[in-house]
């Protein structure tokens, strides 16, 4: 885990390029920490739960990365970790680019296409605020490595996401195989999901 000011660096990269482009609405700018990068690197319960020997070298892409949530904060936390950062907006991959290269992120790579042209396959894949489950999962399974795992970060209503997703998953064999709760640091009660799928 990189140390405060790495983050601090980060947090001051991240708002230049907002300024520029609007990747985030500048009423959660001051949300930033909380309800972006905090909520990203909420991975962390996932490998500490799926990776209790430690996080091996992984590849990981996440599905329409828009302003880099969670892919940028992970690659920071987990340089272990080749994270791929996928969107169909160049300006939005360029913003990230801007990023990388003033943090001097090595293991961060930026795909800028449409999660259907992809033609790789990962350990893991992510996906935060991008559709619901039913229609990220079509996009997400048939890009997973044997053994993968998708991990889509959701709201409260998580559960009534993965009821609807039930046909699609069928359609890949697929299942739901865990639901990690956790709550952003908030002073309102903000609970938040993980929603872990793997192919059975």
């Amino acid at each position: 885990m990189k140390n405060k000011e790495f983050y601090e660096k980060y947090i001051h990269s991240f708002l230049n390029q907002n300024a520029k482009i609007n990747l985030i609405s500048k009423n959660d700018e001051k949300y930033l920490w909380e309800k972006h990068i905090f909520d990203s690197l909420a991975i962390k319960y996932f490998f500490d739960k799926y990776y209790t020997s430690g996080i091996p070298e992984l590849t990981l892409l996440d599905i329409g990365t828009g302003g880099g949530f969670p892919a940028v904060p992970i690659a920071i936390a987990c340089p272990q970790i080749e994270v791929f950062a996928l969107d169909s907006i160049r300006k939005k991959i360029n913003a990230i680019e801007n990023i990388k290269a003033e943090l001097n992120i090595e293991n961060l790579h930026t795909i800028c296409d449409r999660a259907e042209n992809i033609k790789g396959k990962y350990n893991i894949i992510t996906s935060r605020a991008v559709a619901p489950l039913k229609t990220i999962t079509e996009y997400a399974i048939p890009l997973l490595k044997n053994d993968g795992y998708f991990a889509a970060y959701k709201s409260i209503k998580a559960g009534e996401e993965i009821s609807d997703a039930k046909q699609t998953l069928k359609k890949y064999n697929a299942k739901v195989i865990d639901v990690i709760e956790y709550n952003l640091p908030l002073e309102e009660n903000y609970t938040r999901n993980l929603v872990i799928i793997k192919q059975i």
